[in-house]
């Protein structure tokens, strides 16, 4: 991971977030995060607290026309391979029992001709709403 392309995060000993930083030339660490004024006032606050991102989690950078590309095509073969979309909000919401198939069905319904719509009526028909 290259941390000049990313918002970083600096902790003490206890993990606590002592600082942060916006893609910096000389980083402290490569912890990345999201970094943005709201995150500082929480710091400032004593109120920021931040989780590290563990093992099937990725972040990805899309700053740059490269980034860009690497993190699409990180994203197909990945939903290629798995079988499963990431970040389909109505499979999340279904499968967390936020939305009932009903709903799932109405989104579907909406997107019909493309292949995000009939993967939501596929989560109906052939998929446990457990994972």
């Amino acid at each position: 991971m290259d941390p000049v392309r990313f918002g970083l995060v600096e902790f003490d000993d206890d993990f606590r977030a002592i600082s942060l930083e916006e893609k910096p030339k000389q980083p402290k660490s490569n912890w990345s995060l999201e970094i943005t004024s709201i995150n500082q006032m929480y710091l400032d606050d004593g109120a920021l607290t931040v989780e590290l991102l563990g093992r099937g989690f990725a972040w990805l950078d899309t700053g740059t026309h490269d980034s860009l590309i690497e993190a699409s095509m990180f994203v197909q073969t990945v939903e290629k391979r798995q079988g499963f979309k990431i970040a389909c909000l109505e499979e999340i919401a279904w499968r967390n029992g936020w939305l009932d198939d009903d709903g799932v069905k109405r989104a579907a319904k909406r997107l019909e001709k493309t292949g995000y719509g009939q993967y939501l009526l596929d989560l109906l028909r052939a998929r446990p709403r457990q994972y």
